[in-house]
């Protein structure tokens, strides 16, 4: 399962920012992760960086020559070393492709992805005509997926 991709150095210390796809919980220390080209790394620290990612430290990444040769590398990990979920959450994973419908049980589209924002993340449907449309994902306007692959959209009005 991706996780992340490495940008740029950070610091001379070996760190590396960071851009998560999903889950931070990815990123917390002692994580294993493994690059693109089998490179095996073990998270040693992470923190926020600004308001669009991670900085983090890997162990044996000590020097900024070391972070850069990690530059643009897709990070990912196991699907069985994903931490647990809580109620109400779900892997990003999971839900794209499933078909949003209202709650009639009309198709309105399919999650194509989520938008991580600060706020609050939006799932992105796409519709039928080829447009995109971004639905705040609270619990007022989505509801939970179901066995079927799929999941309830209440549009307020002027969404779809």
């Amino acid at each position: 399962m991706r996780v992340g991709l490495i940008g740029k150095p950070h610091g001379l210390r070996g760190g590396v920012t960071i851009v998560p796809e999903g889950d931070v919980g990815a990123f917390r220390s002692g994580a294993v992760l493994h690059t693109d080209d089998g490179r095996e790394l073990v998270v040693r620290s992470s923190s926020p960086y600004r308001d669009r990612g991670l900085v983090v430290a890997f162990s044996g990444v000590d020097t900024r020559d070391g972070a850069e040769e990690l530059r643009g590398k897709v990070l990912s990990t196991f699907i069985a070393a994903r931490r647990s979920l809580a109620d109400g959450e779900y892997w990003e994973a999971d839900l794209v492709g499933m078909t949003a419908v209202d709650p009639d049980g009309a198709v309105l589209g399919t999650i194509s992805g989520i938008d991580v924002g600060v706020g609050q993340d939006r799932l992105v449907v796409s519709t039928p005509g080829g447009g995109e449309v971004l639905v705040p994902f609270v619990a007022a306007l989505v509801g939970d997926p179901d066995q079927h692959g799929r999941i309830e959209i209440r549009d307020p009005g002027g969404l779809f």
